[in-house]
């Protein structure tokens, strides 16, 4: 769809999700082919290493960057995604925290791994209970986040969230487009793709992704499928159990993310019910 968008509207692709800017998972991700790029442009994909720690904030500079200068050329863009936060910072902006040091986030990895998910939620609750109503207690991430921020700054998540948050865009008039085909097909084809992933070259990126030794709190290292298929390299599971796992947490996230923008007010143009594919792109109103 977006292919087909681009080139109808003479524009151009960006990425909005935030594990297709890595370098190092190209199949894991489901990044554009290379016959893809041949039709339109991408832009944003791929070119962030994964020893970097990279997150929202970073992409909403990148992407403002790319968006002042076709806007310039008065070149449209076909953003894509992918992760709703990122596409909701991007439009809304974000709270203006200070860089949190790797000190810090090492610690709250190191202290989880330790005390487990749920001693470590009752950390949190002692100094900042409202952040925990906001996060799904499955993302560990974001749960992390909150003791990072407290610790790294001496003031609360819900403290920061109470001051003027930092916008990426102004004078930018864009049209939403929100696609959300049914649960279940959408698991069929989570089902489908993890398996033709894992038979086409899965395995063998993550192998030379484990042989960077990175860190392993890096967000890189969490993608959907890393885990899965550390486990299964170092013999910890079959491979039977490789898929099935990576295909629960990818269904997982798939419901995880319809509860998200179910619950979101970000100003939708159009939403439909199915996959875009199955989508004539003349019924997108631009």
């Amino acid at each position: 769809m977006a292919i087909r968008l681009a080139k109808k509207i003479g524009g151009k692709i960006v990425n909005a999700d935030s594990m297709q800017v890595y370098s190092n998972l190209e199949i894991l991700t489901a990044r554009p082919s290379k016959a893809d790029h041949m039709e339109v442009e991408h832009l944003l994909y791929g070119y962030v290493n994964g020893s970097e720690r990279y997150n929202v904030a970073k992409w909403c500079n990148d992407i403002s960057t790319v968006i002042r200068q076709y806007k310039k050329e008065n070149i449209p863009l076909v953003i894509v995604g992918g992760t709703g936060m990122y596409i909701s910072s991007l439009i809304n902006g974000i709270i203006d925290l200070p860089s949190i040091d790797e000190t810090f986030k090492k610690q709250s990895y190191t202290l989880l791994e330790a005390i487990g998910l749920e001693n470590f939620i009752n950390k949190i609750h002692t100094f900042d209970s409202e952040s925990l109503k906001n996060v799904s207690f499955n993302d560990t991430s974001r749960i992390r986040r909150i003791w990072e921020i407290y610790y790294s700054t001496g003031t609360s998540l819900s403290n920061w969230k109470k001051k003027q948050n930092k916008k990426y865009i102004k004078d930018f008039n864009f049209k939403f487009f929100l696609f959300t085909p049914p649960r279940e097909k959408i698991y069929q084809n989570v089902n489908d793709r993890f398996k033709k992933m894992l038979n086409n070259g899965a395995i063998e990126e993550v192998k030379e992704l484990l042989n960077l030794k990175l860190e392993q709190s890096l967000p890189i290292m969490r993608a959907h499928g890393v885990p899965e298929i550390s486990n299964f390299l170092f013999k910890k599971s079959s491979f039977k159990e490789c898929l099935d796992k990576g295909q629960q947490v990818t269904r997982n996230y798939v419901k995880r993310q319809l509860t998200w923008w179910r619950s979101s007010s970000l100003p939708i143009d159009q939403a439909f019910d199915e996959f875009p594919n199955d989508i004539d792109e003349n019924l997108i109103k631009i």
